[in-house]
């Protein structure tokens, strides 16, 4: 089944939206992926061709302020107001029971979403969404790195992420200005840290009544709080290349299909 493209009209809390949307969606409960900031609706798109994922199904969107997604009121995208528009978008499709990926700052909206809407997630794949302080390497620059000038702060963003020495960091850093409008990333950035510093987001994450997995890269097998999600029953996967992430997705969904 191919993809299907469309931009959605949604008006969420007073913002009127264009939502740029991509799915594949079958006879089965589908995949609702929440992506990360600086990344696209279309970073896990293969699933509507992986041999072992393709049954589910797909369905996607940029969130406000990212992508080919419009928003007429930008200052308004902080993580609530993306934990809406998940809420708003699933409503326009009629989505009732979802399998929920959320990478990065979409793994942060999606925990919202979740602990919002528990009876209606079958698994949560949180791919190194936010948990802990520790995971605002990147958003807490707009405290550490403090300018009255989005286009300035951005740009200087980009320079520093794009000579961070982290893998992939200078192809990720090319893509920011046509992923990310400026005047959205102060609230996103502010967002997330004020959740990550005061919200008990690992209690949460680890509260909910459903599969859980945590997938994080090589260069993140260090986080603090992986033995305790372990110990509380999340499933970990480290990944280290796209076929293993896919493969441990596809054994994840298979279990809980079993049971």
């Amino acid at each position: 089944m191919s993809l299907t493209y469309e931009t959605v009209a949604l008006q969420v809390q007073g913002v009127n939206l264009e939502v740029s949307t991509v799915h594949s969606l079958t006879s089965k409960t589908p995949i609702l992926f929440l992506h990360g900031f600086g990344s696209c609706k279309e970073d896990l798109a293969d699933v509507h061709i992986h041999p072992y994922l393709k049954q589910y199904g797909y369905i996607a969107y940029d969130a406000p302020g990212c992508g080919q997604t419009k928003s007429d009121t930008l200052s308004a995208t902080d993580i609530p107001f993306l934990v809406a528009t998940a809420e708003a978008f699933l409503e326009h499709f009629k989505i009732t029971r979802f399998h929920l990926m959320g990478h990065s700052m979409g793994g942060l909206t999606a925990l919202y979403l979740a602990h919002r809407n528990p009876e209606r997630v079958l698994s949560f794949v949180d791919i190194k969404g936010n948990l802990a302080p520790e995971d605002c390497f990147l958003s807490r620059q707009i405290f550490t790195f403090k300018s009255d000038d989005p286009e300035d702060f951005f740009n200087a963003f980009i320079d520093r992420t794009r000579t961070s020495g982290s893998y992939g960091s200078a192809l990720y850093a090319s893509t920011l200005r046509a992923r990310v409008r400026v005047e959205a990333v102060r609230p996103i950035f502010e967002s997330m840290v004020q959740l990550s510093d005061e919200a008990d987001l690992l209690g949460m994450f680890m509260g909910l009544p459903f599969p859980r997995m945590f997938m994080f890269g090589w260069e993140m097998r260090g986080l603090s709080y992986l033995e305790q999600l372990k110990k509380g029953g999340v499933e970990l996967a480290q990944i280290e290349d796209p076929l293993e992430m896919y493969r441990q997705m596809s054994i994840f969904l298979d279990v809980i299909g079993r049971n």
